[in-house]
């Protein structure tokens, strides 16, 4: 048995090696051409752009989650389940199709502007720092409440039963319970959310623009594909590498548990007060509910009558990007699952490196190092598409690493020793033992892996020409020329197709674990 398990011992080593080199050997490439040069004032106004917005979208992101998240922990009402279940939808909408659905609204030609001109009022616009943040409390403000809610839900029923027998009220419960609890979860949910914002592209680019509202990320992209001044680039993504490390740092050090303790039994919802305080709670679910769909359902309407008369290009790039997510997806999966197998048994300091490290950058970042290592030898274009399978594959995969572990330490667990005593190894193995008991994860994770990729638009604005461009980036040239109902029409399909993608491998893994 053992000369069966030798080559797996030296595949993974190597894999996980072939994955640091990927992300590493960019980053190394981003390093030596940006040596020794300096930054202008420009420069360092997107440097400072980037975090300030960041630090607000975090802000105010986390803030508004708080009431929609105790609400939801204390009120049991029909569709609670299927509103927690569309706070996790805006993790898979692309970015593209949800700017585009704010300028729906909130555009010159959106919903408000046009009540506003109806009442006489001076419009506002969305464009600028106020645009990007909006654009980043709807992605991210989902997430925030999924993240504090588990914070609620993780309160031991001893704690509120005693609160409850103590006769606690509204006020004693959030001193004693609530208080404490969020202490500890909210840092840790708005370094997260700034980690994330940091590395938006889409968005910026969108409603950014300008001297006073260009990021890192897109004066990278400005310096690429505009200037072709790939000094400056590396520079620029030594920086932004630089600091979203402190972010992914800080983010790690605070999100922590809030040391209540474990429970002996299963949660128990919070009690949940009347009057004044049951119409506030119904107040930020409506609120949250709107702000989330409003955006959607202008999207579908405007692109719906222009289905019919599609641009030349959006039907050739949504093809593209239905076999770069398939393909990214495939290898995503095939990748997390041979080192979540090798890592079930004991942990391995490698392979955690290897499907953490992508975290640290961004796609624009990898790019660039592999724009900076490819240009010498051939054209980047031509590798556009591969370029960007990979750089998918890159990062993705720390969420499907972490989706599959903990299932695959369980499957070690329980069915390891019976199939060593059966010397059941290889394929045999991988068939009826793990593909078996791990189809729903996996098929969770291949959605994940696929609706992401689907909804890119980072490396391939950076290699990408007309032959190559994906339908994100379909999306975002028809925006940029103010063409909204074409850009709606090819949003509206972008977002069937991730969302498709998403629940046929999804259901196909539920299908299979049947």
């Amino acid at each position: 048995m053992a000369h069966r398990t030798r080559p797996l011992n030296l595949a993974v080593p190597a894999l996980a090696v072939l994955l640091l080199a990927l992300v590493l050997a960019p980053l190394a490439a981003v390093g030596w051409r940006g040596a020794g040069l300096s930054l202008g004032p420009a420069d360092w106004s997107a440097v400072r752009f980037s975090v300030t917005q960041a630090l607000l979208s975090s802000l105010f992101s986390t803030l508004l989650a708080i009431p929609v998240a105790r609400a939801l922990a204390r009120r049991r009402f029909p569709g609670r389940g299927l509103l927690i279940t569309l706070m996790g939808a805006p993790f898979l909408l692309p970015a593209v199709v949800a700017v585009l659905g704010l300028l729906a609204i909130f555009g010159r030609s959106g919903l408000l502007n046009s009540a506003l001109q109806a009442l006489s009022l001076p419009p506002i616009s969305i464009y600028g720092l106020h645009g990007v943040v909006l654009a980043h409390i709807f992605l991210n403000l989902p997430l925030a409440t999924r993240m504090i809610l588990q914070g609620w839900l993780a309160i031991p029923a001893e704690r509120i039963r005693l609160a409850q027998s103590l006769g606690f009220g509204p006020a004693e419960t959030f001193r004693h319970l609530e208080a404490p609890m969020l202490r500890e979860v909210l840092p840790g949910v708005a370094l997260v959310i700034m980690v994330v914002c940091l590395t938006s592209f889409a968005v910026v680019i969108t409603l950014g623009g300008g001297p006073k509202a260009t990021t890192i990320e897109l004066a990278i992209y400005q310096a690429v594909r505009f200037e072709f001044d790939l000094g400056r680039a590396a520079a620029l993504a030594g920086v932004q590498v630089a600091v979203g490390a402190v972010a992914a740092l800080a983010a790690w050090t605070f999100a922590r548990p809030a040391g209540f303790g474990a429970g002996l039994d299963r949660g128990l919802p919070l009690s949940a007060p009347g009057g004044w305080r049951r119409g506030a709670d119904s107040v930020a679910l409506l609120a949250a509910t709107l702000f989330l769909t409003l955006p959607l359902i202008a999207v579908f309407l405007r692109g719906l009558p222009g289905l019919a008369d599609l641009p030349a290009s959006v039907l050739p790039a949504a093809s593209r990007s239905v076999l770069v997510a398939l393909t990214s997806a495939a290898l995503t999966t095939g990748i997390a699952l041979t080192l979540a197998l090798a890592a079930a048994s004991r942990p391995r300091p490698l392979i955690e490196a290897a499907a953490t490290l992508p975290l640290a950058t961004s796609g624009l970042v990898l790019g660039t190092g592999l724009f900076l290592l490819i240009q010498p030898f051939t054209t980047p274009m031509t590798l556009a598409l591969p370029i960007t399978i990979l750089v998918n594959c890159a990062l993705s995969l720390p969420y499907l690493y972490r989706i599959l572990l903990p299932e695959t330490r369980a499957l070690h667990a329980d069915y390891g020793r019976l199939a060593d005593s059966l010397s059941l190894t290889g394929w045999p193995r991988l068939r009826w033992l793990v593909l078996p008991r791990l189809a729903r994860p996996l098929g969770f994770g291949a959605g994940v892996a696929a609706a992401l990729s689907m909804g890119d638009l980072g490396v391939i604005a950076l290699f990408a020409g007309e032959s190559q461009a994906t339908l994100p980036l379909v999306v975002a040239q028809l925006t940029g020329a103010y063409r909204m109902e074409a850009a709606a029409s090819a949003a509206l399909i972008l977002v069937t197709l991730s969302f498709a993608l998403f629940w046929a491998c999804d259901a196909g893994g539920r299908r299979a674990a049947a």
